[in-house]
């Protein structure tokens, strides 16, 4: 059964006096035609805004929200800014001219942006007789045959903004349009590129942006890109009411504080602070266009992606042109940075003759330096066709015996921690993918690179200090000390005090290492979730504490323990199993920190890290201030 959604966005398309302005202020009440300008020459420049509401079947009405762009051949621009963020068009063709050159380019842009649903409206219909509006239904049906508007899969609705008829069964179309159309924005983080900044009497700075991802809450902390200027949520509207939060795909009014309103541009974009941030060196897929002319290596061209808009260079891999119609991989240098992740859609245009010329998806955000362009190009074309979660472990397996963090690999591909954990899960458990402390993740294959080349250099039979053997490794303490204990724990290795050697089954079997094992374990699990941290365990058993570090991360990767998030809470996995069996007691319920503080007996240092645990395995769900225990 299909959820009917709150609110779409939807934008306008096709060409110059065909109508867009006039169909939304005919079934919004809205002119978006804000600009003296605009007024002053009867045209559309700029982006306009307007929205109403649809009454659906269960009763829950549906905000329909506009972004009406501008049809002239000279504002394209204007209009890729407001094309880049949303999820359906509304095509409108005039009945009295039929197909025209906007209108061509117009469709072509939604379709390299990776739109996939719409409607086309045939307007000024009470201007043509019935054979002509026949005639040019057939033409227009005929242009938009293999489209995503082809009449299959799209309806063409003939109206008249002046006489309102066809007017009902448009707003019937845009309540279809709306149940069909799916936001996938669940596992993404924040981004909301910004169409306009203004100053509002009363509030100060008020910016605006089509939310692509992630939620905004009222009082929350931004950081705004490009320089991740910190910003905070003062307020905000999304479709003309005041919200405490703002969905994706909604249209939203951000009050923010901390800001001028002239400091801020159309193209920069709102996000969660140290998540994604601003490149300028990507890989890309790009498909030309019939009509465009070859596209060479070292080319400048227009680049467009949501209402961001730069300079770029191209970087063919293979030298030669890309010829029209044809798809291949390049690599773009922008000359300003934007904010993207892997899977935006974008659009190339030439300078001149200016015109649209092709378009593609980013495959990469994070090229590696120094990297030969024929293994750069092996590895996208693994990439471009992969799932989501062989996405995930192709970024993983570059990054070779240095492994990448969670939060990294989040930054790099745009997706929640949450989302990661749950897309790579099934490589860990099958030990494709080692995770390290519960944050580093690194290959099987760079696993076996890195046991082969510490147990190639003990091969001399000596005792080799651990400091000395991780530099000669070239290997990062976290990865040096996860493949030595493994090494120790197959019996490839020996480790004595500070030192590694080739395990020998006749020395002597004294090691207290086990034993240390066995009594640091048996104090994490009597102190159930209240546990000490590695430096006070450290200090109770007189060890060091990067000895203690490394016998802690021995009991991880047995399970025996499991890290919390930060790199000095561990709690036995005994004790985890005992909360769970608690809480699904109580499933369906919501609690606060202070109810599980009171149902734990635990303080608020351990109460926190705990709960954020529970979040991420999805035995609770973090809603504002409450947790819902799934």
């Amino acid at each position: 059964m299909t959820n009917t959604p709150s609110s779409i966005v939807i934008g306008t398309a096709g060409h110059i006096d065909h109508g867009k302005t006039t169909l939304v202020r005919a079934l919004t009440g809205i002119d978006t035609d804000r600009l003296p300008e605009e007024k002053r020459r009867g045209i559309t420049i700029d982006l306009g805004f307007a929205s109403f509401d649809l009454p659906t079947p269960n009763g829950t009405p549906l905000r329909i929200s506009f972004v009406d762009v501008p049809g002239h051949s000279l504002f394209v621009r204007n209009m890729l800014a407001g094309a880049g963020c949303v999820p359906a068009v509304m095509l409108v063709v005039a009945a009295d001219e039929g197909i025209m050159p906007q209108t061509v380019e117009h469709l072509a842009i939604c379709d390299l942006l990776g739109v996939s649903q719409g409607l086309t409206v045939i307007t000024k219909a009470d201007t043509v007789s019935a054979s002509q509006l026949e005639e040019v239904t057939d033409s227009i049906e005929r242009f938009l045959q293999g489209t995503f508007l082809s009449k299959d899969r799209a309806p063409v609705v003939p109206a008249s903004a002046a006489t309102g008829a066809g007017l009902e069964a448009v707003r019937a179309e845009l309540l279809n349009l709306a149940m069909r159309t799916h936001i996938e924005t669940s596992d993404a983080l924040i981004r909301m590129p910004l169409d306009r900044s203004f100053v509002m009497k009363g509030f100060g700075t008020v910016v605006t942006g089509t939310l692509i991802s992630g939620t905004i809450r009222d009082g929350q902390t931004l950081h705004l890109q490009p320089d991740s200027r910190a910003v905070r949520v003062r307020g905000l509207q999304s479709h003309g009411e005041p919200v405490p939060y703002a969905q994706p795909g909604s249209r939203v009014a951000v009050n923010l504080s901390g800001i001028d309103a002239t400091q801020v541009r159309r193209g920069e974009t709102l996000v969660s602070p140290r998540t994604v941030s601003c490149v300028d060196t990507l890989d890309v897929e790009v498909r030309l266009l019939q009509t465009a002319p070859a596209l060479k290596h070292r080319a400048s061209i227009h680049f467009h992606a949501f209402t961001s808009e730069t300079m770029a260079s191209v970087s063919l891999y293979g030298y030669e042109a890309v010829q029209p119609g044809t798809l291949r991989l390049m690599r773009l240098r922008l000359a300003e940075p934007i904010v993207l992740v892997p899977g935006d859609r974008f659009v190339l245009r030439q300078p001149s003759p200016a015109g649209t010329i092709g378009g593609g998806r980013v495959l990469d955000v994070n090229p590696l330096p120094r990297q030969r362009k024929s293994a750069t190009q092996g590895w996208l074309e693994q990439l471009r066709a992969a799932s989501t979660a062989t996405q995930l472990s192709l970024r993983v397996a570059r990054r070779n015996s240095s492994g990448i963090t969670l939060d990294a690999l989040s930054a790099e591909t745009g997706l929640t921690l949450a989302a990661i954990r749950l897309r790579i899960g099934p490589a860990i458990e099958s030990g494709d993918i080692h995770l390290i402390s519960n944050n580093l993740l690194l290959s099987r294959e760079a696993f076996l690179i890195a046991a082969h080349e510490i147990t190639t250099r003990l091969q001399t039979g000596e005792q080799v200090k651990a400091s000395e053997l991780r530099g000669q490794a070239a290997l990062s303490h976290p990865v040096f000390d996860f493949v030595v204990d493994s090494l120790v724990h197959q019996k490839k290795v020996q480790l004595r005090d500070e030192t590694v050697s080739i395990y020998d089954a006749g020395a002597p079997t004294s090691n207290p290492e086990s034993h240390r094992l066995a009594a640091i374990a048996h104090a994490y699990e009597e102190s159930g979730l209240a546990a000490p941290s590695v430096l006070e365990l450290a200090q109770r058993f007189n060890i060091k504490e990067t000895d203690m570090r490394r016998l802690v991360t021995a009991l991880q990767r047995d399970k025996i323990i499991v890290r919390m998030g930060s790199d000095d809470l561990f709690i036995h996995a005994a004790a985890l199993g005992r909360l769970a069996a608690q809480l699904a007691a109580l499933r369906g319920s919501q609690m606060d920190v202070a109810r599980f503080k009171q149902l734990t007996g635990l303080s608020r240092k351990y109460a926190i890290p705990l709960l954020e645990y529970l979040d991420r395995q999805r035995i609770t769900l973090k809603q504002n201030d409450q947790r819902l225990v799934l």
